[in-house]
């Protein structure tokens, strides 16, 4: 009995890492189709479309079909930390799509792989946390690797390339700040319910915005067209999705670790490269897979050695 009990378990947990990978991988690609090859270049409004999502999904999942317990704001106080997260997490959602219109999705991965250095400069910066020497010895590799994919990268594009390290480093910025902001037992959040909140604030931000940068959306999503096709559908779908691979990222660290999260998040990278390559056919050459193979090995490095020297 208790062979058949594990044996489903490992089911359960296999199938939760493909839906999480089909997921977070389908975003990406959804993403860079209708940004950059479909031709439809409003990267504010698609991400006010992912946080309408999130904010509707989330409620139904918390609230009737109770996934996760519902958790209460409990103060004003909290309730700013939480709109300052909100709008840095705007940011680097919004820069993450704005680069995929100028970036293939292989160099986008490439320089999201950092994360971790930001993350650790962040931390210093605002907590003072140090780590070991060694610890930071293998972040060399992961900032030299995109310093060399970007020298041999065909398609490179400045302004993408900005965007895609401001996202980066914005993402990262909302991990430490988040650590910081909801530091006390009583103010902390878990994933689900800080998506919940998070999301609505997001959208009052970003309604504007889109009227003030992307006037023109409202006449493509409104008025059909023969080169936008199937637009509503793409946007609802890829919306969804959004709030799918939110979920499953919250469900997979909860049925397993988030180191396990961490290793497959490096692979997952690796997994979107070779499929982007594939799908979108967008030119590599051998100095680009080097560097962004030397990124993804010290992130892996970084990892193990944060574990070893914690």
């Amino acid at each position: 009995m208790s062979t058949t009990q594990s044996e489903k378990q490992a089911l359960f947990i296999t199938s939760l890492i493909i839906f999480w990978y089909s997921s977070n991988i389908g975003v990406l690609l959804l993403n860079k189709l209708l940004l950059s090859n479909y031709g439809f270049s409003f990267p504010i409004f698609l991400t006010m479309c992912h946080m309408s999502a999130c904010a509707v999904l989330s409620y139904v999942s918390i609230v009737f079909l109770k996934i996760v317990p519902f958790q209460r704001i409990k103060s004003r106080s909290q309730f700013f930390r939480l709109a300052t997260l909100s709008i840095v997490f705007c940011g680097s959602v919004v820069g993450g799509n704005i680069s995929l219109r100028y970036l293939p999705v292989s160099f986008n991965q490439a320089v999201g792989a950092t994360t971790p250095f930001f993350t650790a400069l962040f931390a210093y910066l605002i907590t003072l946390k140090r780590e070991a020497w060694i610890t930071y010895g293998c972040l060399v590799p992961v900032v030299a690797g995109v310093v060399i994919a970007s020298g041999g990268e065909p398609s490179f594009h400045l302004y993408g390339f900005i965007m895609c390290i401001g996202a980066t480093a914005a993402r990262a910025f909302k991990s430490v700040l988040q650590g910081v902001l909801l530091s006390s037992e009583g103010e902390k959040l878990n994933s689900m319910n800080l998506l919940l909140y998070m999301s609505p604030i997001a959208i009052l931000v970003l309604l504007p915005a889109t009227f003030v940068m992307e006037p023109n959306v409202i006449d493509v999503t409104t008025t059909p067209a023969t080169e936008h096709r199937y637009l509503g559908l793409l946007i609802l779908v890829n919306s969804a999705m959004a709030y799918g691979a939110n979920l499953l990222n919250f469900l997979v660290t909860k049925h397993t670790s988030a180191l396990t999260l961490q290793v497959l998040g490096n692979a997952k990278g690796a997994v979107a490269v070779v499929i982007s390559i594939l799908l979108f056919r967008n030119p590599v050459t051998f100095i680009g897979i080097a560097g962004y193979t030397m990124t993804v090995m010290g992130v892996v490095a970084y990892g193990e050695a944060k574990r070893r020297y914690k």
